[in-house]
């Protein structure tokens, strides 16, 4: 203590509390002798590791930082700079982890020994650098310390000539200062600024660089006084850009380009203080010829328009023009044209947000006419290379302001239009229609308070002649444009009237009904569009012509075949128009009618094939899944669609019984398919509260036969679908329609009857011999199961079902449809973690050896790990647990590799079906673990016999080829001999994933292929000359990548 006292002139009494009794005294001693011990061995014995230790001690308590320093005494005053430094590095590392328990007075004492050693020899500075750091973070450092700190910190340390570490502790430092006490550094004025200016000049570390620039932008930004120092702060920062860095390769700090570019552009975007310094750098370098330097400097003049005015940026207009128009007209990147598009939006932007000074200096109004003037008169031009730049540009500029997109418009729409009507060709009409149409794009994006400045009021007349022209074309690609235009146009409130609209319907009726036009997609995606604006004019004029066309007298249409088939194509595309318009609610009224009416009018007069049927229930899903968005449209569509279906459904069925005749074509397997999701997608979104009377009246239904709820239920017999005998076969099969109804629904609906309903489902799903039958019985009987909560119910109903189960395998005339109803409910169990999964997987496992079921139990592992289209997915609600697939990989995996080494010759492909379609439904990163046990045998499975199999197997091995470099390395012979002989596969599924898969091993490192390239080459001729064009495209790409392996720059 009075070493340290004599060295540095602080009376230690100060920080000394009042003195212990004589038995406390004693053990304190002991203490010190700990610590002395201590120093001792980090100082001479060289043991780091000893600080921690005298660390853990201060924490407990059993020392203090005063005996902490009383020990350090001798080293302290040692003559030799290195005892010293090693008793500073102490007393530092100490601190950094002890600093919290520091009190005022020792805090005090402290940064005055600190800023002593700061003079002391340069070995000494870096730890008390670290000193100052703890110090930095202390709570109850007092006022005006931290000015202290940092003068002596910027008066005698030069930063720069410090190691990195030891630099990034004064920018700590620095940091710790700004957040926590700001007032007292901004009492320093412009000499922290100074002093920060001093420190970080010429710095080169990106670890550095990072903080350093943070610390700028927090100095501009909280308002520190910059002084005199304004230009001098630009340079010392603006001196790295534009940023040229690349990290060093497996850099484990991980800092970017990417990072430094975007840190520094804060800092010199952060103040208009910087303009008149920054804008001619950004300039320069605008001009030069480095293409990042170019893209940097768009991206920050870009972000530095966001705090500029006019002030700033009226001396370097003209030549921010000159380069930004430069870099459009002339750049081959098109990133650099977007960001000089984007860049020339912001001064526009920055120019109509400026107050127009005293002299009454519009300087927007003039850069407009600058840019008017260089881009206007290329617009005439429709054939040049300078036309789409100078449009883009002019676009560009338009889309900053209300003000801006005035001014273009209305210099460039009369123009633009005069063109349209000088040129005759189709193509110069095409792109002078483009460029209207992204003028007429911008006209929503500003609303004017004062509807009478409409800059398209007066050219509204032209433009629809213009866009009516256009869809009147021959030219197929001008009609789209028009089209485009045309909804552009009416999406714009107020500006057609109501004649104009009946014109744009007629238009866009035409469009879709015309036999020889390619563009009704594009025609009915506008009428969908345009009818949510204006759902009057297409009720009025649309609607009831597409109604017109489906009632054309179909017997004439089957007079002359050619004929047929073109009103069959109208009436399709009629019938997709019908929903596509119908995307607000009082049209939905409209139209759902019209197609429940039409499919009711078919099957009475039996005038449709299955297909058209097909055709009516996709609109019907088109016009559901539209519904889903508005509540009010979804409620009248669950109202009026599910009866009406069922009706028509059960009408037929009926009538099939009672006649005995050909069946209905309603009954078709197809049709009851496409049914599916029209009834699911009006079920699915409906609260329970409002669902609720559905549920119950259409279980009444199916379990009971109670029709008094669905329209024209005036039946020739008792509708009983699970009670009916075999002869009534064909009735089973609108389980379909149940299914559709009960399984989308939410998993808090409460569903009547659940018990009989899961056990009719069971029993009809054992029984029915039509194999549509009992598979929906078995999908809806598995919908439910999967949703039924845990308990008494459910276990009761599985115990009953593997019962079942277990009795028909052995049953030969039921084994097909048990295991149907095995794999369904195995997928229901698995999709939601239920314990009883386990067993039923590994009965299906053991299914793989039966000569009669195993090929089908194999496919069955594709549906088990699939997503379903109709049941057990996420639009029905269904209960599926994170990862199902990776639980279920891993727990199965290991028993079919097992059970695949057991097995007889002759079932191994089972095995190898089931393996493949399990790890065909992985993600590559959860495979690339198991792929060294796994790869022999997908090598076997490309020599099975089953194409699906192969196809499989290719599938899932494509994206493993890049990642496993090493394990595939060791068996390429095997691999390239089975894929070449997979490219004359008689499948064309087979040939072309082969050849992706010979592609693909062109990414793997050039000494393992090489071996193989002309094997390769010479197999691949045979592929090109291939009778299917996607095959030929697939061996011409992969052949020419063989082809350039070795040669330079490959």
């Amino acid at each position: 203590g009075t070493v340290f006292a004599r060295r540095f002139p602080v009376r230690l009494h100060a920080v000394v509390l009042p003195l212990p009794s004589p038995p406390l005294l004693s053990v304190m001693a002991a203490e010190e002798n700990g610590v002395r011990g201590l120093v001792e061995e980090f100082v001479s014995g060289q043991q780091d590791s000893k600080a921690l230790e005298v660390a853990t001690e201060m924490k407990a308590g059993n020392c203090t930082v005063l005996q902490v320093v009383e020990a350090l005494g001798s080293c302290l005053a040692s003559s030799e700079p290195r005892t010293r430094g090693r008793g500073v590095q102490l007393l530092s590392l100490v601190l950094l982890q002890c600093y919290p328990r520091l009190t005022q007075k020792e805090v005090e004492v402290l940064v005055l020994f600190y800023e002593n050693r700061l003079k002391d020899h340069h070995f000494i500075i870096p730890h008390v650098l670290q000193g100052l750091k703890a110090l930095s973070m202390c709570e109850t450092l007092p006022q005006g310390l931290a000015v202290c700190i940092l003068k002596a910190v910027f008066q005698e340390v030069h930063v720069q000539s410090l190691m990195q570490t030891d630099r990034h502790s004064v920018y700590t430092i620095i940091t710790n200062f700004m957040q926590g006490r700001e007032e007292e550094l901004k009492s320093l004025g412009a000499d922290f600024t100074f002093g920060f200016i001093q420190v970080m000049d010429g710095e080169k570390d990106p670890r550095n660089l990072l903080v350093a620039f943070q610390i700028v932008r927090d100095i501009i930004i909280k308002n520190y006084s910059l002084g005199p120092f304004v230009e001098e702060l630009f340079e010392v920062t603006s001196c790295y850009f534009p940023i040229d860095f690349t990290p060093p390769p497996n850099d484990p700090h991980g800092i970017t380009r990417e990072d430094l570019i975007v840190s520094l552009r804060a800092v010199l975007a952060s103040t208009p203080s910087f303009a008149e310094f920054l804008l001619p750098l950004l300039i320069e370098k605008m001009d030069s010829d480095v293409q990042s330097a170019k893209l940097d400097s768009l991206q920050t003049l870009n972000a530095s328009c966001v705090i500029y005015g006019q002030k700033e940026l009226k001396e370097f207009l003209p030549s921010l023009w000159s380069s930004i128009r430069r870099e459009v007209f002339q750049t081959a990147s098109e990133k650099i044209e977007a960001e000089g598009l984007s860049a020339l939006c912001a001064l526009c932007h920055s120019l109509s947000c400026s107050v127009v000074g005293s002299d009454g200096e519009d300087l927007l109004d003039s850069f407009l006419n600058c840019v008017l003037q260089d881009c206007k008169h290329h617009l005439c031009e429709p054939d040049m290379k300078l036309v789409w730049p100078s449009a883009k540009l002019l676009q560009s500029a338009a889309g900053a302001s209300y003000r801006s997109r005035y001014k273009i418009t209305t210099n460039v729409l009369p123009l633009l239009l005069e063109q349209y009507n000088q040129h005759t060709q189709s193509s110069q009409r095409r792109t002078i229609l483009e460029m209207l149409l992204g003028f007429l794009k911008l006209q929503g994006k500003w609303i004017h308070e004062e509807e009478d400045e409409n800059a398209l009021t007066d050219f509204k007349d032209s433009l629809c002649t213009v866009v009516f022209s256009a869809l009147t074309d021959p030219s197929v690609h001008l009609q789209l444009v028009g089209i485009k235009a045309l909804t552009v146009l009416g999406s714009l409130q107020g500006l057609l009237s109501a004649s104009d609209m009946e014109l744009v319907v007629d238009h866009l009726y035409r469009l879709i009904v015309e036999k020889d036009t390619q563009n009704y997609l594009a025609a009915m995606d506008a009428s969908g569009s345009l009818a949510r604006i204006y759902p009057s004019a297409f009720a009025s004029r649309m609607v009831p012509k597409l109604s017109e066309k489906l009632q054309t007298d179909h017997v004439q249409w089957s007079q002359e075949t050619d004929l047929f088939q073109g009103q069959n194509s109208i009436r399709q595309r009629s019938l997709r128009a019908l929903s596509a318009v119908s995307t607000h609610p009082c049209l939905v009224k409209e139209t759902v009618p019209l197609l429940l009416r039409y499919l009711r009018h078919a099957q009475k007069g039996s005038i449709l094939c299955a297909e058209d049927m097909i055709s009516v229930c996709q609109s019907l899903h088109v016009l559901a899944m539209q519904c889903q968005q508005d509540a009010e449209s979804l409620w009248y569509y669950h109202q009026t669609v599910i009866p009406c279906l069922l009706a028509l459904a059960i009408q037929a069925a009926l009538q099939e019984v009672q006649s005995q005749s050909e069946s209905p074509v309603l009954l078709d397997e197809n049709v009851l398919t496409a049914m599916v999701p029209v009834i699911s997608a009006a079920s699915s979104h409906l609260s329970p509260e409002l669902v609720a009377p559905s549920v119950s009246q259409v279980l009444g239904l199916f379990l009971h036969g109670d029709v008094s709820f669905l329209p024209e239920n005036s039946f020739p017999c008792k509708f009983q679908l699970f009670q009916g005998s075999e002869s009534e076969e064909q009735q089973r099969r609108l389980v379909a329609l149940l299914m559709a109804f009960v399984c989308p629904l939410q998993r808090n609906v409460e569903i009547p009857e659940l018990s009989s309903l899961l056990r009719e489902l069971l029993t009809l799903s054992i029984s029915s011999r039509c194999p549509f039958a009992y598979t929906s019985a078995s999908k809806c009987f598995a919908g439910l199961v999967n949703k039924c909560p845990a308990g008494k119910q459910l276990d009761e109903v599985l115990c009953s079902t593997m019962e079942r189960i277990e009795s028909g395998l052995v049953d030969g005339l039921t084994r097909t449809r048990v295991l149907t109803l095995l794999l369904w409910v195995t997928k229901a169990l698995v999709l939601r973690y239920h314990p009883l999964s386990t067993q039923l997987t590994d009965k299906l496992i053991s299914l793989l050896a039966d000569p009669e079921l195993g090929p089908s139990a194999a496919d069955g592992f594709s549906l088990l790990t699939s997503d379903s289209p109709d049941v057990l997915n996420k639009a029905c609600h269904a209960d599926i647990r994170i990862m199902f697939r990776q639980r279920f990989f891993t727990e199965n995996v290991p028993k079919l590799v097992q059970s695949f080494h057991a097995a007889e010759e002759g079932n191994k492909p089972n095995y190898l079906k089931a393996l493949s379609h399990v790890l065909n439904s992985l993600p590559k990163q959860v495979l690339m673990p198991e792929l060294p046990s796994l790869l022999s045998l997908l090598l076997e499975a490309l020599s099975c016999p089953d194409q699906v199999v192969q196809l499989s197997t290719l599938t899932c091995l494509e994206p493993l080829l890049l990642d496993a470099v090493h394990i595939l390395s060791l068996h390429m012979d095997t691999l390239v001999t089975k894929l070449l002989n997979l490219t004359c596969s008689p499948t064309m599924a087979v040939r072309i994933a082969a050849l992706q898969c010979v592609h693909a091993l062109t990414k793997l490192p050039l000494h393992v292929l090489l071996p193989y390239k002309m094997q390769v080459i010479r197999a691949l001729a045979k592929p090109l000359d291939d009778k299917k064009r996607l095959v030929r495209k697939e061996a011409v790409v992969a052949r020419g990548e063989w082809f350039l392996l070795g040669s330079p720059g490959s």
